[in-house]
């Protein structure tokens, strides 16, 4: 080389420490002359100076030239190569060789050696390095000059910090792709994620991980000892994390300069920059610390040689060549590389050693042997690689394109983790030397760019991997933007979900910040910084929004919460005023005060209107200032119950209360029922659920039992429900289940009518309002103080016969002559029913509301189930005869005789004495007592002037006269024959007597006996 490039040039030594410009100085004395050529250490290096000088004189006249890569233009100029590339026989005016001190390296170092002493520019020369070359430089190239070059920046030793507390802008350094992996995976947990730079990447991988760190979007770097060959980066910390490498033959401490040269990565250009240990790595010695300080080494001695001047006559004579010994004290032969023990072993096969008969075959083999071993599997498997290549260029002089692509495509695949990706670029860079071999292949130009593209779309696949693997992008990103003091801005979609710069960080739910679950530990300090400081406007525009949204869109829950649309933004708690709740909003901290204030206010002025509306019977009661007395205590009595109380509880102030004050109660809709006294229109499903919900607030429950749902006449009975539960729900417990107090008062109307001591069974219309079956309603009626009897007996079957009217009776025929052609065929359920009721008779008479407000008297206790009023005994008559000799008996289908007889279940009830079943209708299932059915139920006071309930035997009626001075009286006033008062009584039935047809209860009676 040095003969082809001249000798005659001036040779120059630049040396120096790191970070003093060196190889920029190069560029700029390569570029001053027309031609010129730099040898570089690494690809990676190479790739770097050659954008450079692209970017000031154009790709048409730059080439690059590596192992893998070749981009070479028709009308190139300057030449970037590596300097196992760098070409031969040029004559380039200037020629420079980067990082010289390598000529001492086990492994490359006798190429940097043959650069040393045989590279020439016709006009400069330029080595760069390190100082300790000064003096074997002097020794092997006389004619050297040498310049020194000062650090820009200082360079300190700052001891050992734990990667959690490693500075921004740090590199950590590594020597196996476990220790990098493993340290990059924990700088993504705890600080974002890291780049990673190894000597194996592709230069594309590699630059896209180091311009993810130039750019802040992390703030570390993970890198092997490639970080120190001449790669130019923001770096202020070098961190080791071990003194030790594998050197490819044995582990081994690394020298000082050899940690010099890493360390000098911090602080580039004119910012100082420093060193340490990390993790389980061993401080610095004071003498390596100094000497890295001051930079100053043990001068290198001797280089690592190899003869360059081969002999191809043969292999034996190549490898004699090869192994030939230095004549240089300086100099001192090289351990055999890749290459040379390559060589020995592919001459010494059989299918090889036949085909090596000419200095050609000689000179091909050596070129086959120099592919580098990219994949790194074994010495063997490389070989045998090798040996396939080698049959291919001797039998065919190309490698055959089938072959080459069914190589190339078993690679061309993008998924995988990062090892299989890794291995994959491996073998891709393989083919790529291959392809880039003059006369190798028959269209280099097509294959060097398949093989390349294969490279790129790995490259972006391995990067994509490690950035996935050790790169949390979303706390990486709003670390820096942050650190950056920049004004974060959220982005809340219709779904709730906050996205910061793009990064998915959590979820909006009212006023809250519901962090990202995914998160980890480490992050979840990140994501809460940047929600607070990307949030405060969105809080402030939804505040905005929730203070003039409508009513409609809130509501309250079962539980005390406070929702707006499907999003909780406050609950309550029990106020000074139980009718009075407290509203707390549910606010972010990070929110600001107004934002809190302006929610809780809201919150407040919607539950006190809630409360108004739903609740304005009540509060206009107990707000009413012309109440007086008993009745205005009463209605704060009704307050605190919040609208509904059993009668038992107030049975004494229901009492004292005179028809004027019930009167003005009842005004304002207080019913006065025989269970329950209660408002009807705070029954409803809303105000139900919301008296419930602040009964449960007041009692101070950690619970709060859920409201029974709405329109339904019975719930089953709750298990362990507190004490009030039910009367608070506006039921009343009674055996299994709880019956609504509105349908109860309704029922116990029902009831008055019956014969509780004689016994009575349940009409339809009870069973209607309850809903029940029959079974459910004895147990309902048991549960309300009754007993109920089982039976059976014959079923009546439904009548499918009428009968002819010439087999009634004469005496049946109708007295009005005029209606004797109306009446034909009669069914024989109407038999024995008069057709035409005279002008003028009492069949049914119901009592005038109006006139139904006196009293009934005050009835001492006897045990007695509340009936109706009964007549008295009427007047001895004659019996008629439910129906002649020749009819059917009404009931009764006329084939009944001929039938088997079916039998049915029936159920009677008689008052058990049990006065109220359930104690008050407020308490949970087994709490069943025997207080007083219904309260007071003397008083019998029914809402809007409804009937009394009837009165015991020996009674005498209370209250007021019912018109100008009479007594109440079912019958109007009038007895028998229209002049005689009734009376009444709740004896059992008499022995049945003849009926009077002209009295005005015949009718009734006539209806309850076909009843029985």
């Amino acid at each position: 080389m040095s003969g082809a490039m001249g000798t005659g040039g001036r040779i120059t030594a630049v040396l120096g420490p790191t970070n003093t410009g060196k190889t920029h100085y190069a560029i700029e004395r390569m570029l001053a002359y027309r031609t010129g050529v730099i040898g570089l250490p690494l690809r990676l290096l190479a790739r770097e100076v050659y954008d450079k000088i692209v970017a000031r004189r154009g790709p048409s006249v730059v080439a690059l030239v590596t192992g893998e890569e070749r981009i070479v233009p028709a009308r190139a100029q300057y030449w970037v190569c590596t300097v196992e590339a760098m070409p031969t026989g040029m004559g380039a005016d200037f020629l420079a060789v980067d990082e010289i001190q390598l000529c001492a390296d086990p492994e490359r170092g006798h190429v940097f050696t043959d650069r040393l002493l045989n590279a020439r520019g016709l006009h400069e020369t330029l080595f760069m390095g390190s100082d300790s070359m000064r003096s074997v430089i002097a020794n092997l190239v006389p004619r050297a000059q040498f310049m020194h070059r000062d650090r820009f920046s200082r360079l300190t030793y700052s001891g050992s910090k734990k990667i959690s507390r490693m500075p921004a802008r740090a590199a950590i350094v590594g020597f196996s792709v476990d220790d990098v992996y493993a340290i990059a995976e924990l700088l993504r947990r705890q600080k974002g994620g890291a780049a990673v730079v190894m000597g194996a990447l592709s230069p594309r991988t590699r630059n896209a991980q180091v311009e993810m760190y130039q750019n802040g979007d992390v703030d570390y770097l993970v890198a092997t000892d490639a970080i120190g060959m001449g790669l130019n980066l923001d770096v202020t910390h070098v961190a080791f994390s071990s003194l030790i490498k594998f050197d490819g033959r044995r582990m081994r401490h690394l020298a000082p300069n050899e940690l010099a040269q890493i360390a000098g990565r911090a602080g580039r250009y004119q910012t100082d920059g420093t060193f340490g240990v990390t993790g389980e790595a061993e401080p610095f010695d004071d003498e390596v610390t100094l000497a890295i300080e001051e930079h100053r080494f043990t001068p290198i001695k001797k280089l690592n040689w190899r003869n360059s001047r081969l002999e191809f006559g043969s292999v034996e004579a190549l490898i004699q060549s090869l192994e030939k010994m230095p004549t240089d004290p300086a100099l001192v032969r090289a351990r055999d590389a890749d290459d040379l023990l390559s060589l020995k072993t592919l001459s010494d096969l059989k299918s090889v050693r036949p085909r090596v008969r000419t200095g050609r075959d000689v000179r091909l083999l050596w070129d086959v042997c120099r592919i580098p071993d990219f994949r790194g599997i074994s010495h063997g498997e490389h070989t045998t690689l090798l040996e396939r290549i080698y049959e291919f260029l001797h039998e065919y002089g190309r490698v055959p394109d089938d072959w080459l692509a069914q190589q190339i495509k078993r690679i061309d695949h993008t998924q995988g983790n990062i090892d299989t990706l890794s291995k994959r670029l491996a073998y891709i860079r393989t083919w790529t030397y291959v392809a880039q071999r003059e006369n190798w292949v028959d269209d280099e130009s097509h294959w060097r760019g398949e093989t390349r593209a294969v490279e790129d779309r790995l490259s972006d696949a391995l990067h994509g991997a490690l950035t996935q693997r050790f790169v949390d992008r979303r706390t990486s990103v709003l670390l820096r933007r942050l650190k950056q003091k920049e004004g974060l801005v959220a982005d809340v979609n219709d779904k709730g979900e906050v996205t910061v710069e793009g990064e998915f960080i959590g979820r909006l739910e009212g006023f809250q910040f519901i962090q990202d679950k995914s998160a980890t530990p480490d992050e979840a300090k990140t994501l809460a910084q940047a929600a607070l400081a990307a949030l405060a406007p969105e809080f402030s525009l939804r505040a905005d929004r929730f203070y003039n949204a409508p009513d409609t869109e809130m509501d309250f829950t079962d539980q005390g919460g406070l929702m707006w649309g499907e999003h909780a933004v406050g609950k309550l708690v029990a106020g000074d005023d139980i009718l009075k709740p407290r509203a707390v909003a549910f606010v972010a901290e990070g929110a600001s005060v107004d934002v809190a204030e302006k929610v809780q206010r809201r919150l407040q002025h919607f539950i006190d209107r809630k409360i108004a509306t739903l609740f304005e019977p009540l509060l206009n009661l107990t707000r009413d200032e012309t109440l007086t007395g008993l009745a205005r205590g009463f209605a704060f009595r009704l307050g605190e119950s919040y609208g509904v109380i059993p009668r038992d509880q107030v049975a004494t102030e229901v009492k004292e209360l005179d028809q004027d004050a019930r009167g003005a109660l009842r005004k304002h809709g207080v019913r006065f029922g025989q269970f329950t006294i209660f408002l009807p229109l705070l029954l409803k499903p809303a105000p139900t659920r919301l008296r419930l919900l602040l009964w449960a607030l007041n009692a101070k429950f950690d619970e709060f039992p859920d409201s029974p749902p709405a329109g339904l006449v019975t719930i089953p009975a709750v298990v362990d429900a507190p004490e009030g539960y039910y009367v608070t729900s506006g039921y009343r417990l009674a055996g299994a289940r709880a019956i609504r107090i509105d349908m109860l008062e309704r029922l116990a109307d029902l009831l008055r009518g019956q014969d509780s001591r004689g016994g009575f069974e349940a009409n339809p219309d009870m069973l209607s309002i309850t809903g029940m079956t029959l079974e459910q309603f004895a147990d309902l009626m048991v549960g309300l103080g009754y007993k109920a009897e089982k039976g059976e007996r014959p079923k009546v079957k439904a009548v499918d016969k009428v009968i002819p009217t010439d087999a009634a009776p004469t005496d049946a025929a109708p007295t009005d002559p005029d209606a004797s052609d109306a009446v034909t065929d009669t069914p024989v359920f109407d038999a024995g029913t008069p057709a035409v009721v005279n002008v003028g008779a009492v069949t049914e008479e119901a009592l005038p509301a109006a006139d139904a407000v006196a009293e009934a008297a005050e009835i001492i206790d006897e045990g007695l189930a509340p009936s109706a009023e009964i007549a008295a005994d009427l007047a001895p008559a004659d019996a008629i005869s439910e129906v002649t000799d020749a009819e059917v008996p009404t009931g009764e289908a006329a084939d009944a005789a001929l039938a088997g007889a079916e039998m049915e279940s029936f159920v009677t009830f008689t008052w058990g004495g049990n006065r109220g079943g359930n104690r008050g209708g407020n308490r949970g299932q087994n709490r069943q007592g025997g207080d007083r059915q219904g309260g007071d139920r003397q008083a019998g006071e029914r809402q809007g002037g409804e009937r009394p309930q009837g009165k015991k035997s020996g009674g005498k009626p209370h209250g007021k006269p019912d018109g100008k001075g009479g007594k109440p009286r079912r019958d109007g006033g009038k007895g028998k024959d229209g002049n005689k008062p009734q009376s009444f009584s709740a004896r059992p039935p008499r022995k049945e007597k003849p009926i009077d047809m002209d009295n005005p209860f015949a009718a009734a009676l006539m209806g309850l006996k076909d009843k029985k």
